[in-house]
């Protein structure tokens, strides 16, 4: 007796290959059966679900997000779940909470903020510190259920800080004993159940105070030391953040070493610069050699454009850097408002420059062409010159500034401005929709829980497959099994993950019923729902008929059905037999 049957499915499996009809058996959490659709027996199964005809794909496996706190307060793990995941990576770019002694506590919480822009009130309000070690930082997380599965990696902050104390986290180098206990730490943590290890090599991420994270200069040796660990400890994903115009000069000899020393996989983040704006190019030859040499090395790519969401409730906007604002920046945003309104306060940010040695035009006025007003729900991140900003004032002769300000100061302060800063270097999304298509990148860069005053991309599945599938107007569109194979099959097995990612027998039942033609967003809005009421952008899907996670249904037309069956992934899960 199947528990299971989801009739009429448009079924793209994962696998890359022809949307089909078809039938999807479910037994227990495991795919028993796929056959052709109309052909599956449904008498004496204990429910029939009929998708009619809406696309049904494998829940989607997100291999970049920043959890480590958040799964252990909240048992929804949004925004990832709105959007159709059910397997969450953690522990990216270096950051995250275990190994911590009680002294560190503090220091952690701000170097996670100042990384990844989480309330550190919410930090020390949610966590509750219920282990030091590693090993003891997944018991934790295991105790918990959640509506999805969750995997962990142990990162190269908090190690170095644990070992090494103030000298680690000041980025002093690591003595033999040094590295021998942080091989040691890590070693466990793999066995322990942890999916890779992590670090940080750009001084883009640095803590609230402005120090770099602990291992951003770290030299090749230690880099090594604690990947033959990872090997040791039974395989994994080393995963770094990387300077991304150095990456092919300054950071590929040491990669190529690490991935032949040790066979441990390398993940690299690519993002497209400004100020080096084909380098991601180069980077992808370099991936063709490191493949042709047998050496498991691929780049992790954004589905589109990373960018920041001004708005007033913000960690940032464009009018923060004006004095007129600075004088009323500390208000309620109420009595913000009304003062932002006076005719005077106005008129100045509107038309005085400011005397700062000419950061606030560098900062504002030279990228009102790289802003754009967002107007509604689905935003468009792929906007054209012409309708930016400077574009709408010069064609009303109008100061930008007009523009900025009316906007921003409507909608109570939540209306938002949309400003790319990764990945638009050509004016659209060129670059990505190349980088998609090469064989040694792989989707992630979600930093779903992270970057929560400015940025929200936890939403990035739902945007891949309208945009790309059915949206796209500045170029061409992908197909759409590409796009769930490039998210489900492609990302889980990066990460060794064999028993997800594709509708076929044997396989867990993770699986979406997806409205294609309905699929969007909800307009985003700033929420204070973090502990000790924390702020967080937020972007609800809209579109997911169901979702189900080890074959038990946790979203029913975009609601949560109060179900919680997911749980911690301790190290790689083999394929079916």
């Amino acid at each position: 007796m199947a528990d299971l049957v989801i009739t009429n499915a448009n079924l793209v499996d994962g696998t890359g290959a022809a949307a089909r009809p078809a039938d999807v058996v479910v037994d227990g959490d495991r795919i028993a059966e796929v056959v052709d659709a109309g052909t599956a027996p449904t008498a004496g199964a204990r429910r029939v679900l009929d998708a009619d005809g809406r696309l049904v794909t494998p829940g989607f496996v997100d291999i970049h997000t920043h959890y480590d706190a958040q799964v252990t307060w909240d048992p929804w793990v949004t925004p990832s779940s709105w959007h159709g995941v059910t397997t969450v990576v953690m522990g990216n770019c270096g950051v995250g909470f275990a190994p911590a002694e009680q002294d560190r506590h503090d220091w952690l919480i701000d170097l996670m903020e100042g990384v990844e822009d989480i309330p550190g009130s919410a930090l020390s309000e949610g966590i509750t510190w219920e282990w030091t070690s590693f090993p003891e930082y997944l018991d934790a997380v295991e105790g918990m259920s959640r509506v999805l599965d969750v995997g962990a990696q142990v990162a190269h902050g908090p190690l170095r800080g644990y070992v090494m104390g103030d000298r680690g986290a000041a980025n002093e180098p690591a003595t033999d004993e040094d590295l021998a206990r942080m091989a040691k730490l890590v070693d466990e943590a793999i066995v322990a159940g942890a999916l890779g290890f992590s670090t940080s090599r750009t001084p883009l991420h640095r803590s609230k105070q402005g120090v770099l994270v602990p291992g951003t200069t770290a030299p090749a040796e230690e880099l090594w030391a604690i990947a033959e660990a990872v090997a040791s400890g039974g395989g994994g994903v080393f995963q770094f953040a990387p300077d991304h115009a150095h990456v092919p000069v300054e950071e590929w000899p040491w990669m190529r070493e690490l991935a032949a020393r040790t066979g441990v996989t390398v993940s690299v983040n690519l993002n497209q610069t400004d100020s080096s704006p084909d380098t991601w190019r180069t980077v992808l030859g370099l991936l063709d050699d490191a493949a042709d040499d047998g050496l498991p090395i691929y780049a992790q790519i954004a589905g589109r454009s990373i960018g920041i969401l001004y708005c007033l409730h913000g960690s940032i906007h464009p009018l923060l850097f004006h004095p007129a604002y600075a004088e009323v920046a500390h208000l309620d945003m109420a009595d913000r408002l009304a003062a932002l309104a006076e005719p005077e306060r106005r008129r100045r940010l509107i038309e005085d420059l400011p005397d700062d040695g000419g950061f606030f035009e560098k900062a504002v006025l030279d990228k009102v062409d790289r802003m754009w007003i967002v107007e509604g729900a689905d935003i468009d991140y792929e906007p054209s010159a012409d309708t930016s900003i400077g574009a709408r004032a010069r064609a009303a002769g109008v100061s930008p500034m007009v523009l900025l300000v009316d906007h921003l100061t409507s909608r109570d302060g939540h209306a938002m401005v949309y400003a790319p800063f990764f990945n638009y270097s050509y004016g659209d999304l060129s670059m990505t929709y190349e980088a998609m298509q090469h064989h040694r990148t792989r989707m992630g860069l979600s930093d779903a829980g992270a970057h929560c005053g400015a940025i929200c991309d936890g939403g990035m599945p739902t945007f891949m497959l309208t945009h790309w599938g059915r949206d796209r107007r500045r170029g061409p569109k992908l197909p759409i099994e590409l796009l769930v194979h490039r998210q489900t099959a492609q990302t889980a097995d990066l990460y060794r993950l064999h028993d997800r990612g594709v509708v076929a027998p044997g396989y867990r039942a993770d699986l979406n019923v997806i409205d294609l033609d309905g699929l969007g967003f909800d307009v985003p809005r700033m929420a204070f729902d973090l502990p000790a009421g924390g702020r967080r952008l937020v972007q609800r899907g809209r579109g997911y008929a169901a979702t189900f996670v080890a074959g038990v249904q946790t979203v029913a037309d975009d609601e949560f059905t109060g179900e919680l069956p997911g749980r911690l992934l301790r190290g790689p899960r083999p394929g079916p037999a």
